[in-house]
Protein backbone atom coordinates (compact mmCIF):
# COMPACT_ATOMS: atom_id res chain seq x y z
CA UNK A 1 0.00 0.00 0.00
CA UNK A 2 2.86 2.59 0.55
CA UNK A 3 4.08 2.16 -2.29
CA UNK A 4 0.80 3.23 -3.93
CA UNK A 5 0.89 6.30 -1.60
CA UNK A 6 2.99 8.66 -4.73
CA UNK A 7 0.01 8.18 -7.24
CA UNK A 8 -3.12 8.72 -4.68
CA UNK A 9 -1.74 11.58 -3.09
CA UNK A 10 -1.33 13.37 -6.80
CA UNK A 11 -4.80 11.80 -7.49
CA UNK A 12 -5.99 14.06 -4.31
CA UNK A 13 -4.21 17.01 -5.20
CA UNK A 14 -5.77 16.91 -8.30
CA UNK A 15 -9.61 16.64 -7.36
CA UNK A 16 -8.16 19.21 -5.27
CA UNK A 17 -8.57 17.65 -1.49
CA UNK A 18 -7.58 20.37 0.76
CA UNK A 19 -7.65 18.43 3.79
CA UNK A 20 -7.78 14.68 4.37
CA UNK A 21 -8.29 13.00 7.84
CA UNK A 22 -5.79 9.61 7.72
CA UNK A 23 -6.10 7.57 10.81
CA UNK A 24 -3.56 4.87 12.26
CA UNK A 25 -5.83 2.30 13.71
CA UNK A 26 -3.07 0.04 15.27
CA UNK A 27 0.63 0.77 16.68
CA UNK A 28 2.86 -0.43 13.67
CA UNK A 29 0.25 2.34 11.66
CA UNK A 30 1.55 5.27 13.86
CA UNK A 31 4.73 6.42 12.41
CA UNK A 32 3.30 6.03 9.10
CA UNK A 33 0.89 8.54 9.77
CA UNK A 34 2.87 10.72 11.02
CA UNK A 35 5.25 10.79 7.99
CA UNK A 36 2.08 11.38 5.56
CA UNK A 37 1.34 14.23 7.99
CA UNK A 38 4.91 15.58 7.60
CA UNK A 39 5.21 15.46 3.75
CA UNK A 40 2.10 15.88 2.30
CA UNK A 41 0.39 19.48 4.57
CA UNK A 42 -3.17 18.78 3.97
CA UNK A 43 -2.98 15.58 5.94
CA UNK A 44 -4.06 15.46 9.12
CA UNK A 45 -2.60 12.85 11.51
CA UNK A 46 -4.93 10.68 13.51
CA UNK A 47 -4.37 8.06 15.95
CA UNK A 48 -5.62 5.40 17.47
CA UNK A 49 -6.53 1.75 18.63
CA UNK A 50 -9.29 0.31 16.88
CA UNK A 51 -11.07 -2.57 18.77
CA UNK A 52 -9.86 -4.84 16.30
CA UNK A 53 -6.52 -4.54 17.12
CA UNK A 54 -7.12 -4.17 20.84
CA UNK A 55 -6.09 -7.52 21.15
CA UNK A 56 -2.71 -7.57 20.12
CA UNK A 57 -1.81 -4.10 21.78
CA UNK A 58 1.70 -3.75 23.44
CA UNK A 59 2.02 -3.14 26.92
CA UNK A 60 2.96 0.03 26.54
CA UNK A 61 0.57 0.96 24.03
CA UNK A 62 -1.09 4.18 26.00
CA UNK A 63 2.17 5.65 26.58
CA UNK A 64 3.26 5.48 22.63
CA UNK A 65 -0.30 6.71 22.07
CA UNK A 66 0.45 9.82 24.51
CA UNK A 67 3.76 10.21 22.61
CA UNK A 68 2.53 10.31 19.32
CA UNK A 69 0.03 12.64 20.50
CA UNK A 70 3.09 14.98 21.47
CA UNK A 71 4.99 14.11 18.63
CA UNK A 72 6.27 17.38 17.20
CA UNK A 73 4.18 20.19 18.95
CA UNK A 74 1.85 19.35 15.74
CA UNK A 75 -2.05 18.85 16.31
CA UNK A 76 -3.30 15.43 15.95
CA UNK A 77 -7.19 13.67 15.60
CA UNK A 78 -8.26 10.52 17.74
CA UNK A 79 -9.00 7.59 15.87
CA UNK A 80 -9.88 4.99 14.64
CA UNK A 81 -11.22 4.02 18.41
CA UNK A 82 -14.34 2.58 18.91
CA UNK A 83 -16.41 -0.77 19.80
CA UNK A 84 -16.97 -3.87 18.23
CA UNK A 85 -19.52 -7.09 19.23
CA UNK A 86 -19.24 -8.39 14.99
CA UNK A 87 -15.41 -9.87 14.98
CA UNK A 88 -15.11 -12.96 16.25
CA UNK A 89 -13.41 -13.78 20.06
CA UNK A 90 -14.03 -10.14 21.02
CA UNK A 91 -13.22 -9.06 24.59
CA UNK A 92 -15.68 -6.43 24.47
CA UNK A 93 -14.85 -5.28 28.31
CA UNK A 94 -11.51 -4.61 27.28
CA UNK A 95 -12.54 -3.01 24.44
CA UNK A 96 -14.16 -0.48 26.63
CA UNK A 97 -11.61 0.35 28.30
CA UNK A 98 -9.50 1.00 25.92
CA UNK A 99 -11.85 2.70 23.97
CA UNK A 100 -12.95 5.02 26.96
CA UNK A 101 -9.57 5.45 28.24
CA UNK A 102 -8.22 7.09 24.15
CA UNK A 103 -11.84 9.30 24.60
CA UNK A 104 -10.37 10.68 27.89
CA UNK A 105 -6.67 11.59 26.69
CA UNK A 106 -8.95 13.22 23.53
CA UNK A 107 -11.18 14.93 26.17
CA UNK A 108 -8.10 16.29 27.93
CA UNK A 109 -6.67 17.90 24.98
CA UNK A 110 -10.35 18.43 23.13
CA UNK A 111 -8.87 16.78 19.89
CA UNK A 112 -11.68 15.48 17.44
CA UNK A 113 -12.67 11.94 17.62
CA UNK A 114 -13.54 9.53 14.51
CA UNK A 115 -15.19 6.36 16.12
CA UNK A 116 -16.16 3.00 14.88
CA UNK A 117 -18.96 0.75 16.01
CA UNK A 118 -20.40 -2.27 14.70
CA UNK A 119 -23.18 -3.94 16.76
CA UNK A 120 -22.48 -2.56 19.74
CA UNK A 121 -24.47 0.96 19.78
CA UNK A 122 -26.44 1.00 22.89
CA UNK A 123 -23.29 0.74 24.87
CA UNK A 124 -21.31 3.30 22.68
CA UNK A 125 -24.30 5.89 23.36
CA UNK A 126 -23.84 4.51 27.37
CA UNK A 127 -20.42 5.36 27.47
CA UNK A 128 -20.55 8.70 25.68
CA UNK A 129 -23.12 9.46 28.01
CA UNK A 130 -21.06 8.58 31.08
CA UNK A 131 -17.90 10.45 29.55
CA UNK A 132 -16.84 13.84 29.50
CA UNK A 133 -16.05 14.40 25.87
CA UNK A 134 -14.03 16.91 23.75
CA UNK A 135 -16.18 20.35 22.87
CA UNK A 136 -14.87 20.52 19.27
CA UNK A 137 -17.14 16.88 18.89
CA UNK A 138 -17.13 13.51 17.93
CA UNK A 139 -17.48 11.68 14.22
CA UNK A 140 -19.29 8.20 13.95
CA UNK A 141 -17.86 7.18 11.00
CA UNK A 142 -19.96 5.37 8.60
CA UNK A 143 -22.84 5.71 10.91
CA UNK A 144 -24.52 2.54 11.20
CA UNK A 145 -26.77 2.81 13.84
CA UNK A 146 -31.22 3.41 14.03
CA UNK A 147 -32.45 6.54 13.21
CA UNK A 148 -33.86 6.54 16.87
CA UNK A 149 -30.31 6.79 18.15
CA UNK A 150 -29.70 10.23 15.74
CA UNK A 151 -30.90 12.82 17.94
CA UNK A 152 -29.15 11.39 21.49
CA UNK A 153 -26.07 11.22 19.68
CA UNK A 154 -26.44 14.98 18.31
CA UNK A 155 -27.45 15.90 21.46
CA UNK A 156 -23.69 15.40 22.50
CA UNK A 157 -22.02 16.44 19.99
CA UNK A 158 -21.92 14.05 17.08
CA UNK A 159 -21.21 14.12 13.74
CA UNK A 160 -22.22 11.56 11.12
CA UNK A 161 -20.35 10.39 8.05
CA UNK A 162 -21.54 8.66 5.15
CA UNK A 163 -19.44 6.23 2.46
CA UNK A 164 -20.04 5.24 -0.98
CA UNK A 165 -20.58 1.71 0.88
CA UNK A 166 -24.11 2.83 1.52
CA UNK A 167 -24.68 3.37 -2.31
CA UNK A 168 -25.17 -0.43 -2.58
CA UNK A 169 -28.88 -1.13 -2.78
CA UNK A 170 -29.00 -3.55 0.14
CA UNK A 171 -27.85 -0.23 2.18
CA UNK A 172 -31.11 1.56 1.45
CA UNK A 173 -32.40 1.19 5.56
CA UNK A 174 -29.00 3.05 6.19
CA UNK A 175 -29.03 5.78 3.29
CA UNK A 176 -33.45 6.60 4.87
CA UNK A 177 -31.30 6.76 8.25
CA UNK A 178 -29.17 9.57 7.16
CA UNK A 179 -31.86 11.48 6.32
CA UNK A 180 -32.56 12.28 9.75
CA UNK A 181 -28.97 13.17 10.36
CA UNK A 182 -28.98 17.37 10.42
CA UNK A 183 -27.43 19.20 7.77
CA UNK A 184 -25.09 20.60 9.60
CA UNK A 185 -23.88 17.64 11.41
CA UNK A 186 -23.11 15.90 8.27
CA UNK A 187 -19.57 14.79 6.49
CA UNK A 188 -18.91 12.89 4.10
CA UNK A 189 -15.93 10.15 3.55
CA UNK A 190 -14.30 7.24 1.47
CA UNK A 191 -13.12 5.26 4.59
CA UNK A 192 -9.92 4.22 2.19
CA UNK A 193 -8.99 0.91 1.48
CA UNK A 194 -11.87 -0.08 2.89
CA UNK A 195 -15.52 -0.42 2.41
CA UNK A 196 -15.01 -0.07 -1.80
CA UNK A 197 -17.78 1.11 -3.24
CA UNK A 198 -19.99 -0.09 -6.09
CA UNK A 199 -18.18 0.35 -9.42
CA UNK A 200 -21.35 2.66 -10.20
CA UNK A 201 -19.78 4.84 -7.59
CA UNK A 202 -16.24 4.37 -7.69
CA UNK A 203 -13.60 6.82 -9.92
CA UNK A 204 -10.54 4.53 -9.03
CA UNK A 205 -9.35 1.25 -7.27
CA UNK A 206 -6.29 -0.01 -5.59
CA UNK A 207 -4.75 -3.04 -6.04
CA UNK A 208 -4.13 -5.29 -3.43
CA UNK A 209 -1.49 -8.22 -3.11
CA UNK A 210 -3.86 -10.63 -4.58
CA UNK A 211 -4.75 -8.90 -7.50
CA UNK A 212 -8.17 -7.82 -5.93
CA UNK A 213 -9.76 -4.50 -5.25
CA UNK A 214 -9.50 -2.21 -2.82
CA UNK A 215 -10.95 1.78 -2.29
CA UNK A 216 -9.31 4.47 -3.12
CA UNK A 217 -9.29 7.89 -1.41
CA UNK A 218 -10.17 9.55 -4.96
CA UNK A 219 -13.71 8.21 -4.96
CA UNK A 220 -14.73 11.05 -2.31
CA UNK A 221 -16.46 13.04 -5.54
CA UNK A 222 -18.54 10.10 -5.88
CA UNK A 223 -19.65 10.21 -2.37
CA UNK A 224 -20.76 13.40 -2.98
CA UNK A 225 -22.74 12.93 -5.90
CA UNK A 226 -24.38 10.27 -3.67
CA UNK A 227 -25.41 12.47 -0.66
CA UNK A 228 -26.10 15.55 -3.08
CA UNK A 229 -28.55 12.78 -4.94
CA UNK A 230 -30.05 11.16 -1.68
CA UNK A 231 -30.38 14.86 0.55
CA UNK A 232 -31.67 16.36 -3.37
CA UNK A 233 -29.86 19.56 -2.79
CA UNK A 234 -27.43 21.10 -5.51
CA UNK A 235 -23.56 19.97 -4.98
CA UNK A 236 -22.32 22.91 -4.15
CA UNK A 237 -24.86 23.93 -1.12
CA UNK A 238 -23.53 20.24 -0.14
CA UNK A 239 -20.14 20.64 -0.43
CA UNK A 240 -20.13 24.04 1.20
CA UNK A 241 -22.52 22.67 3.80
CA UNK A 242 -19.91 20.17 4.24
CA UNK A 243 -16.80 21.91 4.15
CA UNK A 244 -18.62 24.33 7.19
CA UNK A 245 -18.97 20.73 9.64
CA UNK A 246 -15.68 20.26 8.58
CA UNK A 247 -14.13 22.93 9.66
CA UNK A 248 -16.08 22.91 12.64
CA UNK A 249 -14.99 19.49 14.23
CA UNK A 250 -11.39 19.41 12.99
CA UNK A 251 -10.75 23.30 13.79
CA UNK A 252 -7.52 22.91 15.08
CA UNK A 253 -5.99 22.09 11.41
CA UNK A 254 -8.22 24.33 9.10
CA UNK A 255 -8.42 27.99 7.93
CA UNK A 256 -11.53 29.26 7.11
CA UNK A 257 -11.14 26.97 3.55
CA UNK A 258 -11.00 23.98 5.35
CA UNK A 259 -11.62 21.36 2.69
CA UNK A 260 -13.03 17.66 3.22
CA UNK A 261 -12.60 13.97 3.30
CA UNK A 262 -11.18 11.13 5.67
Amino acid sequence: MESQFPSIAQSLEEIPVRKAVVNGTREADWPSVAGLATKYGWVIPSVGLHPWHVNHRSENWEQRFLETLDTDGRPWAVGEIGLDRWIEDHDFPVQQDVFRTQLRHATKRNLPVSIHCLQAWGPMLEALQEEKLPQCGFLLHSYGGSAEMVKPFVELGAYFSMSGYFAYERKARQREVFKEVPMDRLLLETDAPDMTPPSSHALHFLSDSQGGELNHPGNIPAVYELASELYTIPMEELAATVETNFGRIFAKFCDQKAGTDR
